[in-house]
């Protein structure tokens, strides 16, 4: 059946929650899902790794531009954390900072409530801030102690510089070293 243009209805004005970011944050949570039921959690986690890494690398060459600097000392580096999340609408802040490392804690995940359930989108965090550290710095552990993914009430993030936190466990990153 053919009708004219002017007689379609026009869907611009259904009342839809839809738009692109919200349609991004679900694709993010499907095929995250979809890879942790193909794949297992442990390997899901690795693709998102290789993402995050790439993602960092991106974010890294933008800060030490912005900062115009070759590399970001620790106070630089909490500061690109803490807004790099800002601007993509999550609520991390610096709970502690010392010469071996930071703790950040978060109260709203860039992904929302898609987050929850989907603990291997927690890997884009812990591979963003420990390629991050480790560019800068040159080595970091990272490990997410509490997760909104897991239903805790907020994330808790410790990013350790150098041997410092080989004794704490997480994910180690070296300057160079890409999965």
């Amino acid at each position: 059946m053919s009708s004219s243009i002017d007689a379609t209805p026009d869907a611009g004005k259904l009342p839809l929650a839809l738009d692109r970011d919200l349609f991004l944050r679900r694709l993010l949570r499907d095929l995250s899902g979809v890879l942790e039921e193909v794949v297992g959690l442990r390997e899901a986690e690795g693709f998102i790794a290789v993402v995050g890494q790439r993602m960092a690398d991106w974010m890294n060459d933008e800060y030490r531009h912005a900062f115009g600097v070759k590399t970001l000392d620790p106070d630089q580096l909490a500061a690109t954390l803490v807004d790099l999340k800002r601007r993509i609408q999550g609520g991390f802040r610096i709970e502690s900072i010392d010469a071996a490392g930071m703790v950040l804690v978060n109260d709203r995940c860039p992904f929302g409530e898609f987050v929850r359930g989907r603990e291997s989108l927690c890997q884009m965090t812990t591979s963003v801030f420990g390629t991050l550290a480790a560019e800068n710095l040159g080595h970091a552990f990272v490990h997410i102690d509490e997760a909104l993914a897991r239903g805790d009430a907020r994330c808790r993030v410790r990013v350790r510089f150098g041997l410092a936190g080989a004794s704490e466990g997480g994910v180690e990153f070296l300057r160079g070293v890409r999965a």
